[in-house]
């Protein structure tokens, strides 16, 4: 076992500079030389990163016989002609030293050093190469599945990456072999070893799917302003052009969806609502709370919140599957957006609130007259939590109302 052949294994597949692997394989040799004669002074290493060797040679001025005052930088005529019988004195002396002459200890001892020192090396050059890719997307083959996380192998160097379960879209499923597509969301240092986490669900991840199938994105023609995730659930993008010409969410959907499609898929179905940016506000509430149709919008600026008034029909529209778009809208435009009826005529199957004091105590009622609901159906068509978010009512309280309101439109159906 020598040094050079450890050096030949590693000089292949490792992703280290060439200077550094020089450096790093000098000081090596140098403190085996230091540790035999003392000094490395009088000695040149001559490292071959090409072929994978290197040459150590010991120098030395020639001196007649009997007169070497330091066996360290002289040496005798007879010495050297022993080397070379060409040599005269005066000249350099260079003799080239074989790994065998320090001994098999000390060539074990130091192959352990050039190991710890390359493996340092190239824990650092993954811990870098990764920190500047952080938001960059990256495929990588399922490796192992443990039960917190998954580990991936990089498909373009074979790194380890770790997906762990939290990072995952509600409805991923991975088996071993599968290609996983996420972006790398940061890089930690455990155990004196590089940890790369990657993630599904951070926003970056929609961010960069676009720019992968959106060109006028990548361009820069196309800029995103701001994204809302409910991973795997529903997302708010917006978006806006510096070119008039250019219709943003148009590019960003393509004809009849077809750019928008692949990463729907790749999502799991997420439903991705894509809106163009504004700064007049109203109008940026009004988008946002997609596919809703708004009647009217009144804001308080201090305290950004936003009220906004909608037909019957478009409130359950607006707060969305357990108020996922009224959430996400709220994220987007940084507004608290508090949802209102917007109708002064019952509906031909709705009933007065005012109709249920017998069985609701009034105090409630006018807790649900204050958020706008006067009638059973405009409580009914708010979901509990924008309910609860709402009004000072317990938990409770709020189930009991909904029952007793859900309960007169079973009547009439029986």
């Amino acid at each position: 076992m020598n040094l050079v052949d450890t050096f030949s294994e590693f000089k292949t597949g490792k992703n280290i500079d060439r200077p550094t692997m020089v450096r790093v394989l000098e000081d090596v040799f140098r403190t085996l030389i230091r540790k035999k004669y003392g000094s490395d002074e009088n000695f040149d290493v001559i490292v071959n990163t090409t072929k994978g060797d290197l040459e150590l040679w010991r120098v030395r001025t020639i001196v007649p016989d009997g007169e070497v005052t330091d066996e360290s930088s002289q040496v005798s005529i007879s010495e050297a002609l022993a080397i070379d019988e060409d040599y005269e004195i005066g000249e350099e002396c260079y003799e080239q030293l074989f790994l065998e002459d320090f001994g098999r200890r000390a060539i074990m001892a130091a192959r352990q050093t050039l190991i710890s020192r390359i493996m340092e090396l190239e824990k650092d050059e993954i811990f870098k190469r990764y920190s500047e890719r952080i938001g960059d997307i990256v495929l990588g083959e399922v490796h192992q599945i443990l039960k917190r996380e998954i580990l991936v192998l990089d498909d373009s160097t074979g790194n380890e990456l770790v997906l762990p379960r939290g990072e995952m879209i509600r409805g991923d499923f991975f088996r071993k072999g599968d290609m996983v597509k996420a972006v790398i969301k940061k890089v930690e240092m455990k155990n004196n070893s590089p940890v790369v986490i990657i993630s599904r669900t951070e926003s970056q991840f929609l961010e960069k799917l676009m720019e992968q199938e959106v060109p006028e994105i990548e361009d820069g023609l196309i800029t995103i302003k701001k994204i809302v995730r409910i991973p795997g659930e529903r997302a708010k993008v917006a978006v806006e052009s510096y070119d008039d010409r250019i219709d943003p969410v148009g590019a960003c959907v393509g004809m009849k969806g077809s750019r928008i499609h692949g990463i729907v898929r790749e999502l799991r179905n997420e439903n991705i609502d894509i809106v163009n940016f504004t700064n007049n506000i109203i109008l940026f509430i009004q988008r946002a709370l997609t596919p809703a149709k708004v009647t009217n919008i009144e804001l308080e600026m201090e305290e950004k919140r936003a009220s906004v008034f909608l037909k019957p029909d478009q409130v359950s529209l607006a707060i969305g599957k357990g108020g996922s778009n009224i959430k996400l809208a709220s994220r987007l435009t940084e507004f608290e957006i508090d949802v209102y009826r917007d109708s002064d005529e019952l509906e031909m199957d709705d009933v007065d609130l005012d109709e249920f004091t017998d069985e609701i105590e009034e105090w409630i009622i006018d807790q649900l007259k204050n958020i706008g609901c006067d009638t059973a159906r405009s409580v009914l068509n708010l979901s509990k939590e924008e309910l609860e978010r709402r009004t000072d009512l317990e938990e409770e309280t709020i189930d009991e109302v909904l029952k007793i309101l859900a309960s007169e439109f079973e009547e009439d159906q029986k």
